[in-house]
């Protein structure tokens, strides 16, 4: 599961209505969390979002998410 995935999976869990929502809650621009699957994020806008998610940027960085 890449990035991308991780933060739409829990964030849905959480109750985020969409990616577009949380990206302007942490102050990103609109549609850079979903270019995460193909390049890197900045670990400072990482944090950010594993922050606003209350979970460790490690995280969002498995490759399989059973339990969250």
């Amino acid at each position: 599961m890449a990035i991308y995935d991780n933060i739409k999976l829990i964030a849905t869990k959480r109750g985020v209505k969409s990616i577009a929502e949380l990206e302007r809650t942490v102050g990103l621009s609109n549609g850079s969390i979903s270019k995460w699957n193909d390049y890197a994020p900045n670990v400072r806008n990482l944090k950010l979002v594993a922050d606003e998610l209350n979970v460790k940027v490690d995280v969002l960085l498995r490759d399989s998410l059973e339990v969250i």
